[in-house]
């Protein structure tokens, strides 16, 4: 995944606003075969009704409206995200039986004690058995250009 730092840091914020339960959201960006390149985020509500602490819920209609905020943008859902409150910033099995979209990032902010830690990044294998991970580069200048070239 190649970001910019206001990326990783709006991920981070948000899994601090809504300790101790986990937030999420989408990423949007283009999709690049040496790793997604994520230029913004959306915020969604975790629309989970029980047991938010640790398990969250996006509503068809919020990735509906986050596919046309990326559309509007000229860029695409190339990924989620979501924070992991007082656990590892690694998939659970519930990640893994809940993911659907190999191609896409799906990163985790773990947040301990209400402080945003540890932030990784992760891809689907193909087979959709295990999630592999996946690099996070940051390069603030190369997303400036990109986005400048529209």
């Amino acid at each position: 995944m190649l970001t910019h730092t206001a990326v990783l840091d709006a991920i981070r914020e948000h899994g601090r606003d809504t300790y101790p339960e986990e937030c999420c959201g989408f990423l949007l960006g283009t999709f690049a075969p040496e790793g997604n390149r994520v230029v913004a985020v959306q915020r969604v509500p975790n629309r989970r009704a029980e047991h938010r602490e640790r398990r969250y819920t996006i509503a068809p209609e919020d990735y509906r409206h986050a596919e046309r905020a990326a559309r509007g943008l000229g860029l695409d859902v190339v990924g989620f995200y979501h924070s992991h409150p007082d656990h590892p910033a690694r998939p659970s099995a519930t990640d893994l039986a809940e993911a659907t979209f190999p191609g896409y990032t799906y990163v985790i902010v773990a947040v301990r004690d209400g402080v945003p830690a540890d932030l990784t990044a992760w891809s689907l294998a193909p087979d959709r058995s295990r999630f592999l991970p996946e690099a996070i580069t940051v390069d603030d200048e190369a997303l400036r250009a990109a986005q400048a070239e529209g």
